[in-house]
């Protein structure tokens, strides 16, 4: 079962995997093809009713494997206005091979004939609420036909996730569906077939640039909306948590507050006048500091926990008494992570250790990283919390889903990278499903030490990373791998 969002990621992760859209377009107009033998007898007529998109693409490739039917393409709307250059191209080729493929600008005065079937390419997975002109009327003529109706992907007005129909919905007897089956189609009253169009496995199992869907930003957002992130840490450093501020706010969160002991607040706050800095008396975390820390935890969307903290005894009994008390959205790093396995919280943590650093928390690591990832994903279950695990392949998993990164470079083992990648995670978690965040910060983070290494070698810093976080977060950068 596939989301609609998750399956626009995987056809990007795909494309970076080099199994370019119009090859998986191919593909799929063959599925469709196939189901309409299966339903149909040779020599049967065919009505396809196509939209402009990707959706009406693969119903255009369909028509060129069906030469056995009488088959009549109608595209809603004007040629010009298809969406894709791989779905214009494929209408294109209907035209030159002499397909009767017609253009519907009148969708109400829609001739449908007296099809034997009527394939509904109008709209795909990612479209969402209620039908409008074209396809409300196209959808009722639909519906009015007396024929068999197979849906592409999704009948048109379905929520392929949830199944909802906002308005008018096409009424289907059958729907060809891509890769893996959608939450939506389980209620309806038709018979479902799920084809494989040659997305590899490998496409949902790494974390890829498809996965950077989930950050959208409302143009009409204000100060705050986008993340209020409060980073907890210094004491015997001043670096690791300057690092994580930095990266919070270069992951794009709105606002960072740093709250680190007196003796390095001075410095914290000479890193960057974006940082909001408050003193906590002393040279280190205490218990005496938790009724101030749950206060300004209260209410910030994510808290980052331990980046230079250090490990004395009292810092770790602080580190233990803040999560029990804690019940918002916490990335816990560094010393801080060996406290979790054996404190009670309400808290939702993503913890970011290090091979060693999981060891000590109690869990099990391998050379092999899928061998690592079964055991990520076992300990993630028995903490019932998310861990991002580093190292060359980083492993992250919730206990029931499991993904792995293969960004980042040797490189990257100059200390603080794991800092930035803390903050990358805090910022993230403050608008995110901690699991999609841990997932598109361990990849973000190692594309940014990809593009610093593309310029500088192996000679690259950690702040260099945290400056390089919006180029490896844009979506509409050239960026390739997976």
């Amino acid at each position: 079962m596939i989301t609609s969002r998750r399956m626009a990621a995987v056809d990007e992760n795909a494309e970076a995997l080099g199994v370019p859209r119009k090859q998986l377009m191919e593909s799929s107009g063959n599925a469709i093809a196939r189901e309409v033998r299966s339903l149909v007898d040779d020599g049967a007529s065919v009505s396809i009713v196509a939209g402009r998109g990707n959706n009406g693409g693969d119903a255009f490739v369909a028509a060129r494997f069906l030469k056995e039917y009488d088959v009549t393409v109608h595209l809603l709307g004007r040629p010009e206005t298809i969406s894709t250059d791989i779905a214009r191209e494929n209408w294109e080729a209907l035209g030159n091979a002499e397909f009767d493929a017609r253009v519907v600008r009148d969708s109400k005065a829609l001739e449908l004939g007296d099809p034997d079937l009527v394939v509904d390419a109008m709209l795909g997975t990612g479209v969402t609420g209620a039908l409008r002109d074209p396809e409300a009327s196209a959808a009722k003529a639909i519906n009015d036909a007396d024929a068999t109706v197979l849906a592409v992907d999704v009948p048109s007005g379905v929520d392929a996730d949830t199944g909802d129909s906002a308005g008018v919905a096409v009424d289907t007897d059958h729907v060809v569906t891509f890769h893996d089956d959608k939450p939506g189609l389980g209620g309806l009253d038709a018979t479902v077939t799920v084809a494989d169009i040659g997305i590899p496995a490998a496409a949902e199992r790494f974390v890829g640039p498809g996965d950077l869907n989930v950050l959208v930003r409302d143009p009409e957002s204000h100060k705050g909306d986008n993340g209020d992130v409060l980073v907890i840490g210094g004491g015997p450093f001043s670096g690791a948590p300057a690092l994580s501020a930095r990266a919070v706010l270069r992951a794009g969160a709105d606002l960072v507050n740093v709250v680190c002991p007196e003796n390095v607040a001075d410095a914290v706050r000479g890193y960057s006048e974006n940082f909001i800095v408050h003193d906590l008396d002393g040279n280190r975390l205490r218990p005496a500091h938790i009724d101030e820390l749950l206060g300004r935890a209260e209410s910030k969307d994510a808290v980052v926990l331990g980046p230079g903290l250090g490990g004395a005894d009292e810092t770790l009994d602080a580190v233990r008494q803040f999560l029990s008390g804690f019940d918002g959205t916490a990335v816990v790093d560094a010393d801080a992570l060996q406290v979790v396995p054996k404190v009670d919280t309400d808290a939702t943590l993503v913890c970011t250790p290090h091979q060693g650093e999981l060891q000590k928390m109690g869990g099990e690591t391998a050379d092999n990283w899928e061998a690592r990832a079964e055991l990520v994903e076992e300990f993630a279950a028995e903490l019932g919390q998310t861990l991002l695990v580093k190292g060359a392949h980083d492993v992250i998993s919730d206990g029931k889903r499991t993904r792995v990164s293969r960004t980042g470079n040797a490189g990257m083992t100059v200390g603080g990278t794991g800092d930035v990648l803390a903050g990358v995670t805090g910022a993230l978690a403050a608008t995110q499903d901690p699991f999609e965040a841990a997932s598109v910060a361990a990849w973000a983070n190692g594309r940014a030490g990809d593009v610093v290494a593309e310029e500088r070698g192996y000679g690259l810093v950690a702040t260099d990373l945290a400056d390089q976080l919006p180029k490896a977060m844009n979506r509409g950068g050239e960026v390739e791998g997976v």
